[in-house]
C-alpha cells in the first residue's frame, strides 16, 4: 500500500471511529496519537517521500493529525462531564448535615475559671503531666517515708534505664513550684491542667480528673487576701457570696483551710448536693508554708503567699447536673451535644 493510500485509509478510520467512554478515548489517543502510534509511524515514512510529493502529503497528514487531536478534545469533554453528572453521582440527594462544635464541659468550666481570675491579674501557667518527685513531692514539704503522701495514691513510672523514677503528676501543684522556681516574686498565677491518682472509677471518682490550681507571692500577703479573692471568686463564679473557711491540713500550706459557699436549701436538689447542710464544699487553700517558699528558692522572711486549689469534674457536675464523672471521659457525641447551647 503506497503512502497516499495509507493516508486515504486513516482519514476513513479517523471519521468512522468512535468513544463510548474515557477509556476507549485513551485507547484511540495510544493507538493513533501514541509515541508508538499510526502518526509517529506514517511521520518516519514521511521523511522517505520525494521532495515533489512532500508538500501534498505533508499538508494532508497534518490536516489528518489535527483531525484526530479535534475528536479526542470533543469525546474528552462530553464524555467527562457526562461521567460527573452521571448516576453514580446522584444530585438529588440530601446534602451531608455538618453540624456544630462545642466545648467539653470541662473546657466550658475551666474557661469561666481562668476568665475570672484573669481580671484580676492571675496569668496561665502550665507544666508537665509526668513528673520527678522533687516537683511533685519534695519540694512541696513531702519528704521521704513522709504519711502525708499516702493522702494520694500515685502511678509511678519506672525508669528502664534505671534512673529515678518519675511519676504521673497527682496535682498542679508542681507548676506551682516550677513558678516559683523560676520566677522572681510577684507571682501570680492559676495552673489549669489534668491530674492523675489511682483510684477506682465510679460514678464519684476517677483516675484521671483536672484541676485549677492559684498561687500569689508578694510581700505583704496575708490570710485576709486570701479571704478576700475567694469571696470574689464565690461571686463570680457561683453567684454566692457567702463563704466560710474550715481548718484542715495540707503538708505545703499552713494554716491551711476547706472553702465552703453557702449553697441554701431551696430544692431537693439542694439538700442532695450539700448532703443537707447547705453548705457547698468547693476547694482547698491556705498560706503557702515557709519550708515550700525556702525549698523554690524564695525568701520567706520577706515574701509570703497563698494558694488553693479545686477539681473542675465537681464543678461541672454541680453546673451541668451531670450524675456520673464517667460521662466527662466516655466522648459519646450524644452527651457533648447537650453543650452546643452553653457556647
Amino acid at each position: 500500500m503506497g503512502f497516499s493510500d495509507k493516508i486515504e485509509s486513516l482519514v476513513d478510520a479517523i471519521e468512522r471511529a468512535s468513544a463510548k467512554n474515557l477509556e476507549e478515548a485513551e485507547q484511540f489517543r495510544i493507538k493513533y496519537l501514541g509515541s508508538k502510534g499510526v502518526f509517529k509511524d506514517l511521520f518516519n515514512e514521511f521523511k522517505e517521500v520525494s521532495s515533489e510529493e512532500k508538500r501534498q502529503f505533508g499538508q494532508k497528514l497534518n490536516q489528518l493529525k489535527s483531525r484526530a487531536e479535534g475528536r479526542l478534545t470533543e469525546w474528552k469533554s462530553s464524555l467527562g462531564e457526562a461521567e460527573i453528572s452521571g448516576p453514580q453521582l446522584d444530585l438529588t440527594r440530601p446534602g451531608m448535615t455538618v453540624e456544630p462544635g462545642a466545648k467539653h464541659p470541662i473546657s466550658l468550666i475551666r474557661d469561666e475559671i481562668i476568665e475570672i481570675f484573669h481580671a484580676i491579674g492571675f496569668s496561665v501557667a502550665e507544666g508537665p503531666e509526668i513528673e520527678d518527685d522533687w516537683h511533685n513531692f519534695s519540694a512541696l514539704n513531702f519528704p521521704p517515708e513522709h504519711p502525708a503522701r499516702d493522702m494520694q495514691d500515685t502511678f509511678f513510672i519506672k525508669d528502664p534505664n534505671g534512673g529515678d523514677d518519675h511519676v504521673l503528676r497527682t496535682h498542679t501543684s508542681s507548676v506551682q513550684v516550677r513558678t516559683m522556681e523560676n520566677n522572681e516574686p510577684p507571682i501570680r498565677i492559676i495552673a489549669p491542667g489534668r491530674v492523675f491518682r489511682n483510684e477506682a472509677v465510679s460514678a464519684r471518682s476517677h483516675c484521671i480528673f483536672h484541676q485549677i490550681e492559684g498561687l500569689y507571692i508578694d510581700e505583704g500577703v496575708t490570710f485576709a487576701d486570701m479571704k478576700q479573692t475567694l469571696e470574689y471568686f464565690a461571686i463570680a463564679f457561683f453567684g454566692k457570696s457567702k463563704i466560710r473557711l474550715r481548718p484542715s491540713y495540707f503538708p505545703f500550706t499552713e494554716p491551711s483551710a476547706e472553702m465552703d459557699v453557702y449553697w441554701g436549701l431551696e430544692n431537693e436538689l439542694d439538700y442532695r448536693i450539700t448532703k443537707g447542710t447547705g453548705w457547698l464544699e468547693v476547694m482547698g487553700c491556705g498560706m503557702v508554708d515557709p519550708a515550700v517558699l525556702t525549698s523554690c528558692g524564695i525568701d520567706p522572711e520577706k515574701y509570703s503567699g497563698f494558694a488553693f486549689g479545686m477539681g473542675l469534674e465537681r464543678s461541672a457536675m454541680q453546673r451541668f447536673q451531670i450524675p456520673d464523672i464517667r460521662m466527662i471521659f466516655e466522648n459519646d457525641v450524644r452527651f457533648l451535644k447537650q453543650f452546643q447551647s452553653a457556647l
